[in-house]
């Protein structure tokens, strides 16, 4: 049985949501750093800190990453910065 959704490894990147990392003091100028973009189908890449092994223990009932996912944390401005990026629908 597939699933409803599918990730498209096919897709581009179509733009920043929000402000860079280094513009909200998350980074360096290294290339290790937290970001998010809209992907041209629509969807949206986060580049985050993998906390899969210690927070996926710890998920609230109902809850769930599958075995081909991970969950990725992100700082809180990050998001923050994003919101006037995100459609409300």
């Amino acid at each position: 049985m597939s699933r409803p959704w599918e990730a498209d490894p096919g897709t581009e990147f179509r733009r920043r949501l929000g402000k860079s990392p280094q513009e909200l003091g998350n980074t360096t100028d290294n290339p290790d750093c937290p970001d998010m973009w809209e992907l041209e189908n629509g969807d949206i890449a986060v580049i985050g800190r993998d906390l899969t092994s210690s927070l996926g223990r710890r998920l609230p009932e109902g809850v769930s990453v599958g075995a081909d996912e991970r969950l990725v944390v992100v700082p809180r401005n990050m998001l923050v910065a994003a919101k006037r990026d995100i459609p409300d629908a």
